[in-house]
């Protein structure tokens, strides 16, 4: 939200959770009669709590860098041994689409104000045009806003992957403007308030609620005293101008007469001045005595220092060959070290053009990975399907086998009872054939 804000705003311009904390004096401690308005824990304990204090204080690191954007855009000189080039391009392009977003809207309010001036005079047809003009103008800003929007984000994304530049760019606040500064301190008194109400719990903010309302029946009853005494006081001035206004009248009287005396004693202050002139004209005598005296040793003084003149001359021509031997010295290193220095950007900007091409070739390799894990994927879950078919099968041919052997004992079971039944009924047979031969035997007899 913070970005969408700035995004749009001219150019003119991450604590960690556990270090969140109550930015207030130590120093300063509270009072016994405000102890309830003071909560009574100093750290937030929540975890929801120190997630809404951390987003807050990155909203404000990220407003106090974005607010330095017109430093960094009018002193790329100055900053661009820190920052880099890639941050100061981004920089650039981001000046460069807030002062087309400016020129349309300066062309646009000229636009609408020459519209509104020739509104009577000028036909029907060339005032549609013109609002069919300014129109399209304006359809044209919001992509424009996005593009801004894109910018703030994507020189913040360079700022905090670079926390070295970050600091550097923090530490240059004499480039925000007041503007700014007003908007970056209102965001560090709205963090003060966030952070005492996340601290205060509900039985203290029930206490705080009563103290308030005690407060303010104290501060009632202690008004209706303020205007007693008021009035009082407003009496006691009336008595007091009148008495103010006697005595005016006595020391109006009493100037009189101090004037009056102040004319008797003109006499006395006349004589006074001229004993006085006398005593000047003696003092003046007794001065010129003096300055003849202090010329003298002015000029005895003068002499001694012409002497500590020459003597210290040579010392001083014999420094002055000294310090132009160290300079001397010191633009050899100098320019010894800008060659080095030379050397090593023209390396570093091989190495940086080695980084670039192996850069790409890994983003290469990495599309290949990605399909390669898909392919991987599918045929993985190709043989996660077949297996599942398999497993399906060897349980149904076990189910199956499991049947069949029932099934076969079931029979067979069938078949030993149906052999019994048959071997009993033929048993019974034989035996009556029996019976019947004895029978017949023992009738022939």
């Amino acid at each position: 939200m913070a970005l969408d804000i700035l995004a749009m705003a001219p150019l003119y311009q991450v604590p960690t959770i556990n270090r969140i904390g109550q930015k207030t004096d130590p120093s300063k401690k509270p009072t016994d009669s405000l102890k309830p308005l003071v909560p009574s824990k100093t750290k937030l304990t929540t975890t929801e709590a120190k997630r809404i204090m951390s987003v807050l204080d990155e909203a404000i690191y990220k407003v106090e860098l974005v607010t330095l954007l017109s430093y960094v855009a009018s002193n790329r000189g100055d900053v661009e041994g820190m920052l880099g080039e890639a941050i100061l391009r981004a920089v650039r392009e981001h000046e460069d689409l807030c002062q087309v977003l400016l020129d349309n809207v300066r062309c646009l309010k000229e636009k609408e104000r020459q519209l509104q001036e020739q509104d009577e005079v000028k036909e029907e047809g060339w005032l549609r045009d013109r609002r069919l003009s300014i129109e399209l103008q304006k359809s044209s800003l919001p992509p424009l806003r996005q593009q801004i929007k894109d910018s703030t984000k994507n020189v913040l994304r360079l700022l905090l992957s670079n926390p070295q530049a970050a600091s550097f760019l923090q530490m240059q606040t004499q480039g925000r403007s007041a503007e700014a500064q007003r908007l970056i301190d209102s965001l560090n008194e709205l963090r003060g308030f966030l952070f005492e109400k996340l601290l205060t719990g509900p039985m203290e903010a029930r206490d705080k609620a009563q103290f308030i309302q005690d407060i303010s029946k104290q501060n009632s009853m202690n008004q209706q005293i303020i205007d007693t005494l008021e009035n009082e006081l407003a009496e006691r001035m009336k008595d007091r101008h009148a008495e103010m206004e006697k005595e005016n009248f006595v020391i109006q009287e009493l100037k009189n007469h101090l004037h009056q005396v102040l004319k008797f004693s003109e006499n006395s202050l006349l004589r006074t001045k001229q004993e006085a002139e006398k005593q000047q004209k003696a003092d003046f005598r007794a001065s010129q005595a003096r300055v003849a005296k202090i010329q003298q040793e002015i000029l005895q003084l003068q002499s001694q220092v012409f002497s500590l003149v020459m003597e210290n001359r040579e010392a001083e021509q014999a420094l002055r060959k000294k310090k132009y031997k160290v300079e001397t010295e010191i633009e050899n290193w100098i320019q010894k070290y800008d060659t080095e220095m030379g050397e090593k950007q023209e390396e570093f900007e091989d190495l940086e053009a080695v980084h670039r091409e192996e850069k790409i070739t890994l983003e290469e390799l990495k599309r290949k990975h990605q399909v390669l894990v898909e392919e991987f994927a599918q045929i993985r879950e190709e043989r996660e399907i077949n297996s599942k078919k398999r497993v399906e099968a060897e349980q149904e041919m076990v189910h199956m086998v499991r049947a069949a052997t029932l099934i076969q004992a079931v029979w067979k079971g069938y078949l030993v009872r149906s052999l019994l039944r048959s071997r009993k009924k033929r048993g019974k047979g034989k035996a009556k054939d029996k019976e019947k031969g004895k029978e017949k035997g023992k009738g022939k007899k």
